[in-house]
This record gives structure tokens, sequence and C-alpha cells, in this order.
């Protein structure tokens, strides 16, 4: 098993799934891909979604000036 700390588990097939709700659901590929991020649209399975979609809104590491500015602003105003 491979943990990415941004994408899927990759996991050596066959798999198989258990949702919460008791659903089985089975690959029988060589390796697969599970979704961590729920954001893939054939949740168990990874689409890549996570590649193309931006994460729900995260803690600030960064200081105030460090943040994404909205299209045409430039850098700081004197």
């Amino acid at each position: 098993m491979v943990v990415n700390r941004d994408g899927p588990i990759l996991v050596e097939g066959p798999v198989e799934v258990v949702d919460e709700d008791g659903t089985t659901t089975r690959s029988d590929r060589f390796v697969t891909a599970i979704c961590t991020c729920r954001r893939s649209r054939t949740h168990p399975w990874c689409d890549t979604s996570h590649r193309r979609r931006k994460p729900a809104a995260e803690p600030s590491r960064s200081g105030p000036d460090d943040r994404e500015r909205p299209t045409g602003e430039e850098g700081p105003r004197p």
C-alpha cells in the first residue's frame, strides 16, 4: 500500500472496499487507486479529481500578504 499526501491510496489488487453503508465494491486491477479526498465521481475509486479541484479552505500558514489575490491585483501597494 502506498499513501500519497495529496492523492489516493494505491493498493495492489484485487481489492474489495466496503463503504459506510455496507456496499462492497471490487476492483480486479493490478494496482487500484482509492480516493481519500471524497471528490471523485467514481468513489471509492480515484478519478484524479484531487488534481483539478482546490481543497476546502485550509488554515493559512503564511502571512496576510502571501494569500492569493483576485485577478487584476498586483503585489502590495505602497
